[in-house]
């Protein structure tokens, strides 16, 4: 191929990593020198500089220079279909559904996209969701793969462009449950620290970064705690940073339990059960529809944040509004 081109991002690719959109589009295009191609800014999005983890959304046009690779869209192999265990389980955690989106539990442990060494992911399962729908559903936004609770899917790709304005315009709100070791100090409030990657012997990471940061913005609230060593929080997160609430966590001098990538031995209590896992559940969602009205979708806990619970005799508070209290003006 000769000459530079200019690809627009179609409804279909919403929100998916540029460098999964050069590998669905070019796949003859090795990581490495799509690296290259980035740092040398010869790759742009809407004629800026990007990285391979930044996100697309319908409508940006790519700079794409000369490759040796024309786009191949139709190049991906036929997924497999899903097992029947895997459908049920999917099946079995929709929370809600009407003819946009479908909103499940998602599962601890189980990641959102394929990557390196990850075979069995949520991407490749949505078969198991199509229901009545022709189209299969996309994702619209994500959880980390320890992270469980709601996760909203579009049904269209006309659903996932409008859902993507949603996320994007900050008119979806979403509230997060977690339990830390320690109690913050103010034990309600916000977390206004820029955020940034970096690379690192053990992989990337994310840290809290003013002078090359992106902003990040959180709310919490103390809701319980546990003494002076642990506290259920309630989160909501303005924007969506990688790892935002897990390093903005940390910054309060609490990381959440289980978290050891961030918060080291001091996330792993040893008195404790379930404490080399995660304790960090999306539980909440809140989206406006176009005729106005709100919809609302809780997730319950997983098991083992339900047995931590439990452990500290903390009250789920299930009919409580999870919205409460946690943002009264941004």
């Amino acid at each position: 191929m000769s000459g530079v081109q200019t690809l627009t991002v179609a409804p279909e690719d919403a929100e998916i990593r540029l460098d999964r959109w050069f590998k669905r589009h070019f796949p003859d295009l090795g990581h490495g020198r799509l690296e290259k191609l980035l740092r040398t800014g010869q790759i742009r999005l809407d004629g800026k500089r990007v990285e391979a983890s930044d996100r697309v959304a319908p409508g940006q046009r790519v700079r794409v220079p000369p490759l040796s690779s024309a786009p191949r869209p139709d190049a991906n192999p036929p997924r497999a279909a899903p097992s029947a265990a895997d459908t049920r389980l999917l099946q079995e955690r929709v929370l809600y559904r009407d003819a946009e989106m479908i909103v499940i539990n998602k599962p601890e442990g189980l990641a959102v996209q394929g990557g390196s060494g990850t075979s069995r992911h949520l991407d490749g399962l949505l078969d198991a969701l199509h229901f009545e729908a022709k189209e299969r559903p996309r994702l619209v936004h994500r959880l980390d793969k320890d992270t469980s609770g709601v996760l909203v899917l579009a049904r269209s790709a006309q659903a996932a462009a409008r859902l993507g304005d949603l996320f994007r315009s900050k008119a979806a709100r979403k509230v997060y449950w977690a339990i830390t070791v320690g109690v913050p100090k103010p034990r309600s409030g916000k977390i206004d620290q820029p955020l940034a990657k970096h690379a690192g012997p053990g992989g990337e990471r994310v840290a809290a970064d003013d002078e090359e940061g992106d902003r990040a913005l959180t709310y919490y609230r103390t809701v319980a705690r546990a003494g002076d060593r642990f506290a259920w929080l309630a989160l909501e997160p303005v924007t969506g940073r990688t790892h935002q609430l897990r390093v903005h966590c940390l910054t309060l001098g609490t990381p959440i339990l289980g978290d050891g990538k961030y918060g080291g031995a001091a996330a792993h209590p040893p008195s404790l059960p379930q404490a080399r896992k995660l304790h960090l559940h999306a539980r909440a969602i809140a989206l406006p529809l176009p005729s106005g009205k709100m919809v609302s979708v809780t997730a319950p806990l997983p098991p083992h944040m339900r047995t931590s619970w439990d452990f500290f005799g903390f009250e789920d508070a299930s009919e409580r509004d999870p919205f409460i209290d946690l943002a009264p003006e941004k």
